[in-house]
């Protein structure tokens, strides 16, 4: 079986720091290859793969300001339908842009949805000539026929077990209103307990106008974007992980990534948490913020060891990269 993963070219596949749908594909890609699939992966040149790497910009567009985002990814996407009748499939990971170029792939084309920004992309996904996954259960969209939900997965290895926690809480991802960052704050000082905000700013009216007065350097404390290393210290260390989100999550890598640390979650039930949250097992749903300030003593009562067992039962790489593969040989079959 011969495959093409059409990846990202935001950033680096995977990611220096915040980079979810690179992290995603990078981790399929290793994975696939390991089953003994031939691979190529189109990608930023810099990235780093087991796969065969192709693709026409050497840095990712949101690390090199030479690059025209919107210009990149459409030669990006042209480069791939121009070599994908040497594949069986292609694995769009780029959304709706090769969706509206679909009638140019020369193979198979599978299309994971990553979250939809907006309904005014339907069109592009409602016209294409490509099989659909979502994510989650949660976030399909009208009128679309999907082959299958599959779920993320991480690498465990990159996400070492934590028995102890500090006695920090930490909000981890976007500083924007959707992730509700300044929601977090005030749960963390309605149970009294120290906050750590992580993640790159990307509303910065909302940063400095509702979440920086908040920060105290005491309390209230933002550590800026981090890295892979810091990222599994942070969130292995943490009390518990606040995911108090104002909008229908597609999926929530960072709760996944908390909970395979041992960290339990609170998180507010939309979009997919329901989904990915164990109730009573890896954490708990919540509301609004009283809510989520009464149930963090019960989520800090559960068995870490049992959170990152759940964890990483549902939500593995190996389990990812499995499922896509069967899905593969269905739609190939």
């Amino acid at each position: 079986m011969k495959v093409a993963l059409l990846g990202p070219i935001a950033w680096r596949t995977p990611p220096r720091a915040y980079g979810p749908w690179e992290q995603v594909v990078s981790l399929l890609a290793d994975g696939l290859v390991a089953r003994g699939v031939d691979v190529t992966l189109f990608a930023s040149l810099d990235s780093i793969t087991a796969a065969r790497l192709d693709g026409v910009v050497e840095h990712p567009y949101n690390e090199d300001a030479s690059y025209d985002g919107r210009v990149w990814e459409a030669i990006h996407v042209a480069h791939c339908y121009a070599r994908s009748g040497e594949f069986d499939l292609v694995h769009n990971n780029l959304d709706w842009l090769p969706l509206a170029m679909s009638e140019f792939c020369r193979s198979r084309l599978l299309t994971t949805v990553h979250g939809f920004c907006s309904p005014s992309i339907l069109p592009a996904y409602q016209r294409a000539r490509s099989a659909y996954v979502s994510i989650s259960d949660a976030d399909r969209g009208p009128g679309l026929d999907y082959a299958a939900t599959i779920y993320h997965g991480i690498d465990p290895r990159q996400f070492p077990f934590r028995a102890e926690p500090g006695e920090a809480l930490v909000a981890f991802g976007r500083i924007h209103p959707d992730k509700g960052t300044a929601e977090a704050v005030r749960i963390a000082r309605a149970a009294g307990r120290r906050l750590l905000i992580c993640g790159p700013v990307h509303d910065g009216r909302y940063h400095e106008e509702e979440v920086m007065p908040l920060v105290d350097g005491d309390q209230i404390v933002y550590g800026g974007n981090v890295g892979p290393a810091e990222r599994a210290e942070i969130l292995g260390g943490a009390a518990a992980l606040l995911h108090p989100i104002g909008f229908a999550e597609p999926f929530g890598l960072s709760v996944v990534e908390a909970m395979a640390c041992g960290t339990p979650v609170v998180a507010y039930p939309l979009g997919s948490m329901p989904e990915v949250v164990d109730e009573g097992v890896t954490g708990y749903l919540a509301n609004n913020a009283a809510e989520a300030a009464s149930v963090l003593d019960d989520a800090l009562k559960l068995d870490r060891a049992r959170v990152r067992a759940r964890a990483l039962e549902r939500f593995s790489a190996d389990r990812m990269v499995d499922d896509y593969l069967r899905l593969y040989q269905r739609i190939l079959a």
